[in-house]
């Protein structure tokens, strides 16, 4: 196992192959398969259709409705149901129902069901997510999940790596999100295209889990396959008492070959404004100009965990949301909203004027708690700022960090929290 990267080696490990090189298609074994109410009824209808009896082990498929629940409407009701009838009838023992459910990607890290060196499968884009653990993850489509929960294995073309390395000293109100925001906007939403993004440096080192797992989230917004962070002190900090099964670490070799080095030095980064239609299209705060919004929105698998939900509260705290702004706040599981609420961070929001909602997906994908209509503007913790994403095809998005929406949510406009005192 000479001169390969993470993503090479654990690629390897589960092709049973001594090495494996960029290019080369292999065949993988899943150590866990990940659907949603949206994605997973398509797969369980091929399951069915192709004749499947049992899935291939039902303790390595994880099935989570965090998209359009509590239930929006009949028909989000109708396809949890079929989650629910056939997580019952194949004894799948991860299946989150509401009261339980998070967002998947917060969820599963937070109940060990993924961890460092695993071969994650997910019928989400967001499922590279858990590379933050160590681990490879990437999305497929609800075919390749069916064809995964019958056989456990899946075909894989070994992406080449980009390696991102990270420097210097953040400054205030910097944070994860600002960096995998600079990093999609220097290299653009198909920069990264079928690649795995490889994240390093000191910062990466001195990012909290909650930090990594929000630069891993994001990189399906540069086209990337996978991202991944090796683990280390903080990862095993993370890992222990939540692990359930036994886990390998894995690092990249010294002599690992990547086709593309890329270093920042993050002292002169700025919190960063991703304005619509893409992702890539930041800007510093200090850019803009006054732009007037009627939403915020605090949550989602990027930005939803309890060190978002102090930052965007440290900037709220004693503050009101602005008359003409909706101010949404989603903890992305129960236990981030149970642990809010014991610090008094839900009290914070709630005097501020802000709304709180069960954790959900909801208004990230235009689905239900926050769509936008004709002409209104978004300010949002979220990951993806496409025309229509959030609602109308003439609503906008804005993507920023938590301390950025909260002020914004105070000022009514874009605003830097510099602006608060």
């Amino acid at each position: 196992m000479a001169n390969m990267t993470i993503t090479e080696k654990i690629l390897s490990a589960h092709s049973g192959k001594k090495e494996v090189r960029r290019g080369e298609f292999i065949q993988a074994d899943v150590d866990v398969a990940l659907a949603n109410d949206i994605t997973a009824p398509l797969a369980i209808k091929k399951f069915k259709e192709w004749g499947a009896k049992r899935v291939f082990d039902e303790e390595k498929i994880v099935l989570v409705p965090d998209h359009f629940t509590p239930n929006k409407d009949i028909k989000a009701a109708e396809q949890c149901m079929l989650l629910r009838s056939f997580a019952r009838e194949q004894n799948i023992i991860n299946y989150f129902e509401v009261g339980r459910v998070g967002i998947e990607h917060i969820l599963l890290p937070e109940k060990g069901l993924v961890l460092p060196g695993d071969l994650v499968i997910g019928a989400d884009s967001h499922t590279c997510t858990a590379g933050a653990l160590g681990a490879f993850a990437t999305g497929v489509g609800s075919t390749d999940l069916a064809a995964v929960m019958i056989t456990g294995k899946i075909w894989l073309k070994v992406p080449p790596t980009i390696r991102f390395i990270y420097r210097g000293n953040l400054k205030e109100w910097v944070t994860a999100k600002d960096l995998i925001l600079y990093t999609i906007g220097d290299i653009g939403v198909d920069g990264a295209s079928y690649k795995a993004m490889e994240f390093g440096g000191e910062v990466i080192t001195n990012l909290t889990m909650a930090g990594r797992l929000t630069m891993c989230n994001m990189a399906v917004e540069a086209g990337a396959k996978n991202a991944i962070i090796e683990p280390d002190r903080i990862t095993l900090e993370y890992v222990r008492g939540r692990a359930r099964r036994n886990y390998q670490l894995y690092h990249s070799d010294p002599n690992a070959e990547y086709v593309e080095i890329k270093e920042y030095k993050v002292d002169k980064i700025e919190p960063q404004v991703a304005f619509p239609p893409l992702p890539s299209n930041t800007k510093g705060i200090s850019e803009i100009d006054r732009i007037e919004i009627d939403q915020v929105v605090i949550g989602s698998c990027t930005n939803g965990s309890l060190e978002d939900l102090r930052l965007a509260a440290k900037v709220l705290r004693g503050k009101k949301v602005h008359p003409e702004v909706r101010a949404i706040i989603i903890p992305a599981t129960p236990s981030i909203y149970l642990e809010a609420m014991k610090e008094g961070i839900l009290e914070v929001f709630l005097e501020a004027g802000a709304v709180l909602a069960p954790p959900t997906c909801g208004p990230c994908l235009g689905g239900h708690m926050g769509v936008l209509a004709e002409g209104e503007r978004a300010v949002a913790t979220t990951n993806r700022n496409f025309r229509g994403r959030m609602g109308h095809l003439k609503s906008e998005v804005y993507l920023t960090n938590p301390a950025v929406a909260a002020a914004s949510a105070i000022k009514g406009r874009i605003a830097s929290p510099e602006e608060i005192d």
